[in-house]
């Protein structure tokens, strides 16, 4: 059973602006809780016991607010990356060493779901296994492409020739560390890789490993928002509200 994950939290939060200048996008409340609450709630009910979180931006305000996880019956860690976020890559690899050598779940912190955590792979034979659902009005192209015969694509552009589905990440997915073996080899050195410790994107790396076979993944039909934007925390609010109201 996989009882550790990575929930990624140390970005600024840009879009969100001004509600992210004092507070981080993930300890936003929606639903009447902080919004990486409801993962901390999800991730638990699948078997998860160790949680790393990654922080930057307003640092800390994450223990303040989550302490040491015993509320919800697990260990949260926190990974400190400096005034600076290291993007999804960098946050991962400096996170490694208290991720443990198997696999892990990792999450993004801004995003909200009713995603069944328990429904990935115990031991996932690929170096990472994504979750991805359809696209959202505001990203219509996707980010990955799947072929009829199932097959996942680096991007959501058919080739010439092959009828392929497009498809937007979720932001859910089970990695190994192997994944990041060699990663400068596999995409160069992109601005940021050069500092100490360095700072890139997982998805450059994900896109080399797709047509070696290395990356896995499932689709998630249910409920599903990428909470980027001060409107959509509103709206996602609302609907949470409303149903609880309901209930």
């Amino acid at each position: 059973m996989i009882d550790r994950a990575l929930i990624f939290a140390a970005g600024r939060g840009e879009r969100m602006r001004p509600l992210s200048d004092n507070t981080p996008k993930p300890l936003l409340r929606v639903g009447g809780k902080h919004l990486i609450e409801w993962h901390l709630e999800n991730l638990v009910t699948a078997g998860v016991r160790e949680v790393v979180i990654n922080t930057s931006h307003l640092a800390e305000q994450f223990p303040a607010a989550l302490g040491d996880g015993s509320r919800w019956g697990l260990r949260i860690h926190y990974s400190f990356e400096g005034p600076e976020p290291l993007e999804t890559g960098g946050g991962m690899l400096h996170a490694l060493p208290l991720l443990g050598a198997g696999p892990f779940v990792v999450v993004n912190g801004d995003i909200w779901t009713d995603f069944d955590f328990s429904t990935l792979p115990q031991d996932p034979q690929a170096l990472a296994h994504l979750v991805l659902a359809d696209n959202p009005a505001h990203h219509p192209l996707g980010d990955f492409g799947i072929d009829a015969a199932g097959k996942l694509h680096p991007y959501p552009v058919a080739p010439a020739g092959r009828a392929m589905q497009a498809l937007t990440f979720t932001g859910i997915g089970v990695y190994r560390p192997e994944l990041l073996v060699d990663w400068r080899n596999l995409i160069g050195n992109p601005p940021g890789s050069e500092r100490e410790p360095p700072r890139f994107s997982t998805i450059p790396v994900l896109r080399v490993r797709m047509p070696l076979v290395q990356v896995s993944w499932q689709s998630h039909a249910g409920k599903w928002t990428d909470v980027g934007t001060a409107q959509r925390l509103a709206e996602l609010d609302r609907r949470l509200t409303g149903a609880a109201a309901i209930e």
